[in-house]
């Protein structure tokens, strides 16, 4: 009984009484402590992917980021500090303080919660949650598996949210505020009011990040100032204020870099048409890898480890050499549900996803839309339960006229769990539907078992190598369905007659330092195959990006239609070659050697990237980027006008 009483004392927490306002002010200051905490576990646990922090650096950081951590904490308190000011008799009441205490809990716990995600969402999407997350979750199914999982996969952060919510609680009744003694009621109404102002003033500062009358409210490009290289703007800000800044953020704003459209398009012609060519009716077979990152592939990476690297992909190494390849191709998002738009629609995920934008119900131009215009039939598959992240709606947009998943598949005993069907009897499955479409045909299909939490079908587990990272396996596999496939697939009578388009919806987190940098984040494996040979075999080494597929499809297959494209025809060697994506709330623009940052109203930085690989050195002022950022506000301007305006086909 002693020691239970021993312990009992243990827990409790000590209380002591001061001034209310001194402890107003103190529970504000502790959150400051574990947002730091939460920032220096940020970096240790993801430090990998920031491979040029140094010490003075993350000093600087750390500095930076109280400037983000307090904006955050204002946002989130600013109901509790009105409450807590509040002159009122009753407050001091053990009842209202216990309901005070809740409000403080709840709010912050939420934002305990989204730096908790992040710790390791992070590396899926290489950037801070945004508020755009919560239209992608509304999308999936599987949420509720898919949060046990994480849960059970990575316990020790749960459990870490479970410890800072109960040091925060212990320290917030730390001190207990001891009513000011002023005389007269009025006096004291009148010293809360001040309070009350003082407060409102330094929470307008706060969150504007500065006094002065032409500071505007800080926003995510603003972390920009406080680090070297690009991707480290995620270690200077934190998830709630990233949340919060994007609340109602519209996805497109109207853009007048230059006078009219006519001048924009000058620079960059979007409308396409391909004239003088003979019609060459293939099939065309689009295959989108889950997380299929470039730095797997044995073939597009004969550097490293000093030559001797062989990747994980063996099926797709050797299908790569009797291919046209890229070795220098990015996604254009960072998010699965950033790739169906990009690959299949040449629409960039510029800003927020197209497909959760207020836009998405725009016309567009397709694969899918544009050759059923020519007389092909299409279909969209991807093995998990129909609804999930809205590939079938978007499907529906883009034109495909049948779309088969978990649903139409109809035999659970190859669900995986949580995801949906494993891949290697789902691209069996593909290949069998394909055989009953007619010809000429447009078909995709979007990989799902390379994903977390990491597994393999328990007759091939041991079966393929680890290697350092768990996806590393799960590649493994998935090349293996793969192998399956195309096995397969050779003794259907459309196989040789079709046009195999083979990339990944984004890439994973890196193993080598090759690949540790913000442009590589987006690093995908782009490779063209015809089992006929009228692709020639080839590498060609120029910027490809995910939005040059569509334009470069129809190009090969003679396609006559006008259509509206921001990427490029990658089989034209005179074509634009350049690669833009958005991370952070920065544009990043590659062209000419240069890997430029605008934060849509000016440049942020410029790197060479030929000589500075891992963008240490921002040589803005010293190297100029007038060209570079000509083409990008033309980008810009014609992507945002058109999707505003539903102007995105020929005719609109």
């Amino acid at each position: 009984m002693k020691s239970k009483r021993n312990f009992s004392l243990l827990l409790k927490t000590p209380k002591i009484e001061v001034n209310e306002f001194l402890v107003l002010a103190y529970r504000f200051a502790i959150l400051f402590i574990f947002y730091a905490l939460f920032r220096i576990l940020f970096y240790l646990m993801n430090a990998s992917l920031f491979p040029n922090v140094d010490l003075p650096g993350f000093i600087r950081i750390m500095k930076g980021g109280l400037m983000f951590d307090n904006s955050a904490l204002i946002y989130l308190n600013i109901l509790y500090f009105i409450l807590f000011i509040l002159p009122m008799q009753w407050k001091f009441n053990s009842g209202y303080g216990k309901f005070l205490k809740g409000i403080y809990l709840t709010v912050n716990g939420l934002g305990f919660a989204l730096n908790s995600i992040d710790l390791i969402y992070y590396r899926f999407i290489l950037k801070r949650s945004t508020f755009n997350v919560i239209d992608i979750l509304k999308n999936e199914e599987n949420m509720g598996k898919l949060w046990f999982q994480f849960i059970i996969d990575f316990w020790y952060v749960a459990l870490l949210f479970v410890v800072m919510m109960i040091l925060l609680s212990k320290a917030y009744s730390l001190l207990q505020p001891k009513k000011t003694k002023i005389s007269h009621p009025l006096l004291y109404a009148l010293a809360s009011l001040v309070v009350l102002l003082m407060v409102s003033a330094f929470s307008v500062i706060g969150i504007r990040g500065g006094y002065k009358h032409s500071t505007r409210p800080i926003t995510l490009s603003n972390a920009g100032a406080y680090v070297e290289s690009p991707e480290e703007m995620a270690i200077v800000l934190n998830s709630p204020f990233s949340v919060i800044r994007t609340i109602g953020k519209k996805s497109f704003t109207p853009m007048h870099f230059f006078a009219s459209e006519d001048e924009a398009e000058a620079l960059f012609e979007v409308k396409r048409q391909y004239n003088n060519v003979i019609p060459n009716k293939k099939n065309v077979v689009v295959i989108i890898l889950e997380s299929f990152s470039r730095e797997f592939f044995g073939v597009f990476n004969p550097h490293l480890e000093g030559g001797n690297y062989r990747g994980y992909t063996p099926f797709l190494d050797s299908l790569a050499r009797q291919s046209y390849i890229f070795p220098n191709a990015y996604a254009n998002g960072r998010k699965s549900i950033d790739a169906m738009p990009s690959v299949l629609a040449g629409i960039p995920a510029l800003v927020l996803p197209y497909v959760v934008s207020e836009y998405s119900s725009n016309k567009i131009n397709s694969l899918a839309n544009i050759l059923g215009n020519e007389g092909y039939s299409s279909a969209f598959f991807h093995g998990a339960p129909n609804g999930s992240m809205g590939f079938d709606a978007f499907a529906k947009i883009a034109g495909f006229q049948s779309y088969y998943g978990k649903n139409e598949y109809n035999n659970d005993a190859d669900f995986d769990g949580i995801w949906g069907i494993w891949d290697e009897p789902f691209f069996g499955y593909f290949a069998g539907q394909m055989n009953e479409l007619p010809q000429p045909f447009v078909t995709a299909i979007f990989s799902l078992s390379s994903h977390h939490p990491f597994k393999v079908p328990a007759k091939y587990e041991g079966h393929f190598p680890k290697g350092p990272l768990p996806v590393q396996e799960c590649i493994g596999y998935s090349d293996n369905a793969l192998r399956n496939f195309f096995n397969k697939a050779k003794q259907m009578p459309w196989f040789n007659n079709t046009l195999f388009v083979i990339t990944a919806d984004h890439s994973s987190v890196p193993e080598h330092e090759e690949y540790k940098n913000n442009a590589e984040a987006f690093a995908v494996p782009l490779i063209f195959y015809t089992p006929d040979g009228s692709v020639a075999k080839g590498v060609n080494q120029r910027l490809a990006q995910q939005i040059d597929i569509m334009p470069t499809v129809f190009s090969y297959l003679g396609v006559s239609s006008p259509f509206v494209a921001f990427g490029n025809n990658l089989f034209d060697e005179k074509s634009s070659e350049f690669v833009v994506n958005y991370s952070n709330e920065v544009y990043q623009f590659m062209q000419n050697g240069k890997v430029i940052y605008f934060d849509g109203k000016k440049i942020v930085g410029v790197y060479d990237y030929q000589t500075d690989h891992y963008l240490k050195n921002n040589l803005q002022e010293k190297l100029g980027a007038v060209e570079e950022e000509q083409m990008l506000k033309a980008v810009i301007q014609q992507f945002n006008n058109r999707m505003i305006e539903d102007r995105l086909i020929i005719g609109r």
